[in-house]
């Protein structure tokens, strides 16, 4: 009896106990299901996340010019560099844009004490007023209520335009759209062209509270006053930030002239640690998730095992007759190996698309955002588990048929 043979005999075999094959079957699935399902729901919970701290901007970094209060160490100043200047930040962004494919924006804030009015409304005289380009909205995690974004015509124009904050929009137009209506700011004009939502933000919502217009119309709005323009950096991938830092470093370095060895003229701030720490806890929760799953497996492994050594004594006589037919101990063997592994093979199969549908259900339930998962790795994982406990529960059931006496066998009733 060849290999082939010995399939089509285990097949052959479980058709004939179809109910317990059955029942065999659903516990080697509902243990790859705990598995599967389990390490899908994390990966869904991961992606959910990185989502999120893409559109709160975790996936971004920035480059600063010096800080307004140097820090001192051991009674010694930092040194005193000077600011970004516009022409540096133009520079840094048309060199680092075709090396690589992240998106980047310049801004400097004008003020932090502008007062807007339309009417008899004030806001409070704390508004921060920024000067943006068009990637700025989007690389910073705003979205747009109602209205539209700064343009490049609006740039080069330097038109009077402004968005506005959630809150600054509620204070100033508490029963009507904002769009297209003038207010006053720093004693100028401005139309309104759109609504920033609700963002808030861990230092106290200041997000909520500013006022955006063209970047060249910031510049000219502080008139003699030298800006600091800031640049943020937006990564594809969070996995790509160490890599994109370190050549934005480099490039800043260059257009910054800064010398060989020295250290350098600007800062650079990385927003993706809330990411980094949810990434190390999701990789002790797929620790404790394929844990708990083999540990069901094990219960399946010995269930299976079980049901294997009932088959071996239902089937002596039948074994007896092989035997005498002919078949060896190692064919015997594998007989039974076989049936094990595609009975568990059945099951992780079943196993394995209930994970997933439980896994991405149990992860949209948790959060909207999560995208629907097919875990390739947990998938083979789940099938290479599988036939690992079909050999695991199919060896001593196999090993007690094939020492099996076949005339004692052929008496057995």
């Amino acid at each position: 009896m060849n290999l082939s043979e010995n399939v089509k005999e285990g097949l052959r075999s479980i058709q004939g106990n179809l109910l317990r094959t059955v029942l065999t079957a659903l516990i080697i699935a509902l243990g790859i299901m705990a598995l599967v399902g389990m390490l899908t729901t994390i990966d869904g919970m991961q992606s959910s996340v990185d989502n999120s701290f893409s559109s709160l901007g975790a996936n971004s970094f920035d480059i600063k010019g010096p800080r307004m209060f140097r820090r001192r160490s051991a009674g010694v100043s930092d040194k005193d560099y000077p600011p970004i200047v516009y022409r540096e930040a133009k520079q840094y962004k048309e060199f680092f844009q075709g090396k690589t494919a992240a998106n980047i924006t310049i801004y400097a804030n004008v003020t932090g004490i502008a007062q807007l009015k339309y009417g008899s409304l004030k806001t409070n005289p704390n508004t921060r007023l920024i000067g943006i380009d068009e990637n700025y909205i989007n690389i910073k995690g705003y979205r747009l209520v109602s209205g539209r974004d700064v343009t490049t015509t609006d740039i080069e124009m330097t038109n009077n335009v402004v968005i506005l904050a959630s809150e600054l929009a509620t204070t100033l137009f508490p029963k009507e759209s904002p769009i297209n209506k003038e207010i006053s700011m720093l004693g100028l004009k401005f139309k309104v062209i759109g609504v920033l939502d609700k963002k808030g933000s861990i230092n106290g919502g200041g997000d909520d509270r500013v006022a955006l217009v063209p970047l060249e119309t910031g510049r000219q709005i502080a008139g003699g006053r030298t800006l600091t323009f800031d640049i943020t950096t937006s990564v594809p991938n969070i996995s790509d930030m160490d890599y994109i830092t370190g050549e934005a470093e480099a490039v800043m370095r260059r257009v910054r002239k800064d010398q060989l060895g020295k250290p350098s003229s600007f800062e650079i701030e990385r927003s993706d640690a809330f990411a980094k720490d949810f990434e190390e806890i999701s990789g002790y929760l797929r620790v404790g998730g394929f844990g708990i799953g083999f540990i069901t497996l094990m219960g399946a492994a010995i269930a299976l095992m079980n049901i294997m050594m009932v088959s071996v004594t239902e089937r002596t006589r039948e074994i007896g007759i092989r035997k005498a037919l002919g078949a060896t101990p190692l064919k015997i063997r594998l007989q039974f190996l076989i049936e094990a592994i595609v009975i568990c093979i059945l099951g992780g199969i079943g196993g394995i698309i209930l994970g997933i549908a439980v896994g991405n259900v149990v992860s949209q339930l948790i959060s909207e955002k999560s995208s629907f998962i097919v875990p390739w790795g947990w998938m083979s994982l789940g099938i290479t588990v599988c036939v690992t406990v079909g050999l695991i529960s199919g060896i001593y059931p196999a090993y007690k048929a094939s020492k099996l006496d076949p005339i004692e066998s052929l008496r057995y009733e």
